[in-house]
This record gives C-alpha cells, sequence and structure tokens, in this order.
C-alpha cells in the first residue's frame, strides 16, 4: 500500500510546453504514472524542463549611464538669438528696398524689362498693359510706322546694292547704309519712346518732344520719296526721280525704285494720320495749356 501512495497526486509538475511529450488537449495524463501519451507509438519523459537561459556578463554594469547628445538650455537660447538677430535683418532690408522703391516711384521712374522682341528683345513695349485704352490704336499705328520705317530703309538697301551692281558706284551703298542704321534707332529714341512715355504718363513736356521729332520723320519720307538730287547723293534713296531716271536704263533697278517710292510714300502718309490724331488728343484734353505753363516755369527757372 505504501509504495501505491508514494508520489503525490497533487504536485504540479513541471513541463516544458515546446517538447513534444507535453500534454495536449485531448491527450490524457495518466495520474502517477511515468509517462504521458503524445502521439501514438512514441513517449516521452513528464520530467522534462525548460533550458536556463545564458547568465549575463559579469562585467555589465547595470548602474552605468549612456550619454546621449541633447542640446542643452544654453544652446537653445543662443540659436534662437541667432534666428532673431537674422529676423530683424531681413526686416531691415525689406523696409529699405521698400522705401527705395517708394522713392522711385514718387520720382517717376520706371523701372523698363526689355521684352521686345520676344526673339531677341531689345526694347520695352508693352501697349496692351501700359498704355490707356483709349489711346492704344494711336500708338499702335505709330507702332507701324515705325516697323514701315525699318521695312523702307531695308528695302532702300536691296534696291541701291542692285543698282550699284548694274554700274551705279559703291558711294549710293554706303550712303544707304548710313540711313539705315541711323535713321531706325534714331526714329525710336528721337520719337517713339516720347510718344510712348507721354501717352503713359500723360505728360505735356513729352508730347511736345514727339511734334518736334515727328515732324522731321515725316519730311524725311517726303523728301526720300521724291528723293531729289539736290539734297541726296545720286540715286542713294528709291524715290520717284531716281525710280525714272533708271527705268529707262534698267528696267529691274527701276522697278524696285519704284516699290521704294511707295513704300517711302504709304509711309508719309500714315505718319501724317497719326501726328493728327495725336494733336487732335492733345488740344482736346488741355495738354496744349499745360505745356505752355511748363514751358513758362522752365524759362523762369533758367532764367533765375
Amino acid at each position: 500500500m505504501a509504495g501505491r501512495y508514494d508520489s503525490n497526486p497533487f504536485e504540479e509538475e513541471e513541463v516544458n510546453p515546446f517538447s513534444e511529450g507535453a500534454p495536449g488537449k485531448g491527450q490524457p495524463n495518466y495520474g502517477g504514472g511515468a509517462f504521458y501519451m503524445t502521439n501514438p507509438g512514441s513517449v516521452a519523459p513528464a520530467n522534462s524542463r525548460l533550458s536556463p537561459l545564458p547568465h549575463e556578463p559579469a562585467d555589465y554594469d547595470r548602474g552605468a549611464t549612456v550619454d546621449i547628445p541633447l542640446d542643452n538650455s544654453a544652446d537653445l537660447k543662443k540659436r534662437e538669438k541667432e534666428l532673431q538677430a537674422k529676423e530683424a535683418e531681413l526686416k531691415k532690408r525689406e523696409q529699405e528696398l521698400k522705401r527705395r522703391e517708394d522713392a522711385i516711384a514718387r520720382a517717376g521712374v520706371v523701372i523698363e524689362e526689355k521684352n521686345w522682341p520676344p526673339f531677341f528683345p531689345i526694347i520695352h513695349h508693352d501697349i496692351a498693359t501700359e498704355i490707356p485704352i483709349h489711346l492704344q490704336r494711336i500708338q499702335y499705328v505709330a507702332f507701324t510706322t515705325l516697323l514701315g520705317l525699318f521695312l523702307c530703309l531695308l528695302w532702300n538697301i536691296v534696291a541701291v546694292t542692285l543698282a550699284w551692281i548694274k554700274g551705279e558706284g559703291p558711294t549710293i551703298w554706303f550712303l544707304a547704309i548710313i540711313y539705315f542704321i541711323s535713321g531706325v534707332p534714331g526714329a525710336y529714341v528721337g520719337w517713339y519712346r516720347p510718344l510712348y512715355r507721354a501717352m503713359r504718363t500723360d505728360s505735356a513736356l513729352k508730347f511736345g518732344w514727339f511734334f518736334l521729332t515727328y515732324v522731321i520723320h515725316i519730311g524725311f519720307c517726303i523728301i526720300a520719296a521724291v528723293a531729289p538730287p539736290i539734297i541726296f547723293k545720286g540715286k542713294s534713296l528709291t524715290g520717284i526721280l531716281p525710280a525714272i531716271d533708271l527705268l529707262g536704263a534698267n528696267a529691274m533697278v527701276g522697278i524696285f525704285y519704284f516699290i521704294g517710292f511707295s513704300f517711302f510714300t504709304i509711309e508719309s502718309l500714315i505718319s501724317i494720320w497719326v501726328i493728327q490724331q495725336v494733336y487732335m488728343y492733345f488740344r482736346g484734353s488741355g495738354k496744349a495749356a499745360e505745356m505752355k505753363r511748363e514751358a513758362a516755369r522752365t524759362t523762369m527757372m533758367s532764367a533765375l
């Protein structure tokens, strides 16, 4: 009897759950027995235990601290001061830039960005944005006369070059080149830009300068359309008189000169229309009286 109750049936046995012989659901555990039934045909010892964890190294210091770099309060304050200084410097620069822009605007100076022609910008030109809508038509036609003068003088070079080849001499060709390289930039600076700025700023003095120089432009176009030999050397301009003279000697050269005469005639007529329209606006807007007052004031200041 004593050998029957040697093992305590209520004692908890340590079992390794990862071993193949661990009791599972539906597997009978025979109390007091030496074996558990697992898979049929396999037996495992009931007293299998978990393997112990490896020991920690003896030199590991549990009380050791790990150094993690953190910005202390002094560094934070220093950086905050640097940011505040930079922000103050930026504000100061913005205020200075705004002050200069306001001074330029009060002085009437406009910064013009070159935007025409689009493929190679050499001048500033933006009629649709900068010119009042009721003046845009006149400005566009005036710009057409500038381009027309360019075409007239360019064709003049072509016709005179052909006449030179036919035996008229190189002098007329050099004069045609001089007319072109001085006429187109001179027209832009002399009368087109003053008109553009007068339309944009409504300045009476700029209108007056335009009238003075545009009359010279119209006079040149009329003389070029006639091309009398007493003013211009030989046949350096494609006017009606050289065209008639060359038509009998060389018909092709005469035709080229007649085309040039047509260009100068059309240019003269359109230019006369432009100056009439500008003058009507100038008188109707009261700029004539204003120009007289400004001219009188300027004369008085010069005398003083």
